[in-house]
């Protein structure tokens, strides 16, 4: 089938409206076919607080291992899907080589870190949200992107020894890991060596080196794209730090469109060994799907690591403090309405999706919005259960 024009990729005037199962989504739940596809030909269980009428999917087969099994439970009345636990090997292996290149390739972080980084569990997050990836080389891809994106924001931002104050230069200097710098030959060795000088630059280089062996120039332009998407974001979180600034909700709302997961799911075909055509990828339509997809699972984050990031020194903004401080509501009131706002934004991207694969059923398409369905439900699932780091409030 020839791709469509661009007229053809735009969702229905009412995205809203496709409810209904349709042969274009029953592909995406069924999973795509080829190499490396089999595990995602699981059933996309739903676990909707709404009837399942109110959302895009319908009800699938429950997965073999039920969710309450699982280490963690998720939050009450959060819209979500349970999903199989990641293949134990692969989580394994995955463990064994990050940690191998983290701290002897890199140096990423100082050996007192050690517990910190095995307990954030990447091995089991990046397997839970790639089961299409051909090879455990595949897996490494992301991993190695998802620690190294990490290591910037504890370092820079955060948790070790971050601040705002002069944060935009750092970052700028950490971007040109991922978009070299085309300048003079006398000051291009200075720039190269500036990339080892600490963790977070070296980490940056060094995934990005292995990403763009994997990946087609695209594809890695793609990312960059992105990832200065991210930087913005996170510059504007510091600004407001700076100057002590409560957002508005939808201000708030607004900059975590860009301070969040998107780099990750944006990738998912080069882990999954395939591409979607720039083309197809740059459509408003898909477009908007992955920026929901993004805000979404972004506000997951808010919700699961609440608790964590009350126990940090100072106001550390997120979704709920936000809409307590500015709605003049009770905490309690205003994460039950952040867990709705999640659960809006999760509709809106089912019906998104939906609505653009009954719009444009190319089979590049239709595998990658559902490698980007499984990140959102693997995402989900490593919050729920990495209880080393995130516990729920008492607020039930």
């Amino acid at each position: 089938m020839p791709d469509p024009g661009p007229s053809s990729l735009q969702p229905s005037p009412s995205a809203a409206a496709v409810r209904q199962p349709s042969p274009a989504l029953e592909r995406i739940l069924g999973g795509p076919s080829g190499l490396g596809t089999a595990s995602l030909h699981l059933g996309r269980p739903a676990a909707p607080p709404t009837p399942p009428e109110s959302t895009a999917l319908p009800d699938p087969p429950q997965p073999e291992t039920p969710e309450e099994e699982a280490e963690g439970r998720p939050i009450p009345g959060l819209y979500h899907h349970p999903v199989p636990q990641p293949d134990p090997v692969r989580v394994e292996e995955v463990g064994r080589r990050i940690r191998t290149w983290a701290v002897d390739e890199v140096q990423a972080f100082p050996p007192e870190w050690q517990d910190q980084f095995d307990g954030f569990s990447v091995g089991r997050y990046m397997v839970a949200c790639h089961p299409d990836a051909p090879t455990v080389d595949h897996l490494m891809i992301a991993t190695r992107l998802m620690v190294a994106e990490n290591a910037v924001d504890d370092c820079y931002c955060e948790d070790h020894g971050g601040s705002p104050v002069g944060l935009g230069g750092r970052l700028l200097l950490a971007h040109t890991a991922l978009d070299p710098v085309h300048t003079t030959k006398d000051y291009a060795s200075q720039w190269a060596e500036s990339l080892q000088s600490d963790g977070p630059r070296r980490a940056y280089r060094s995934a990005m080196e292995y990403f763009c062996r994997q990946s087609t120039p695209s594809q890695a332009d793609r990312y960059r794209h992105d990832m200065a998407r991210l930087h913005l974001g996170y510059l504007a979180e510091a600004a407001w730090a700076e100057t002590d600034h409560l957002p508005e909700v939808w201000e708030y709302l607004a900059m975590r469109q860009f301070n969040n997961f998107r780099p990750c799911p944006t990738i998912t075909d080069t882990v999954g060994g395939y591409e979607l055509p720039a083309d197809l990828h740059a459509q408003p339509a898909m477009q908007r799907v992955i920026a929901l997809a993004g805000n979404a699972t972004t506000i997951v984050n808010d919700l699961y690591s609440y608790t964590k990031e009350l126990k940090s020194p100072g106001r550390h903004l997120n979704l709920p403090v936000v809409i307590a401080e500015r709605e003049g509501v009770s905490d309690r009131d205003a994460y039950l309405k952040a867990i709705e706002v999640h659960n809006d934004l999760m509709r809106d991207f089912e019906a998104e999706a939906a609505a653009l694969a009954a719009a444009c059923p190319v089979p590049s398409v239709l595998r990658f919005l559902r490698g980007v369905a499984v990140w959102v439900d693997g995402n989900h699932y490593w919050h729920q259960t990495n209880t080393y780091r995130y516990s729920l409030p008492d607020f039930w």
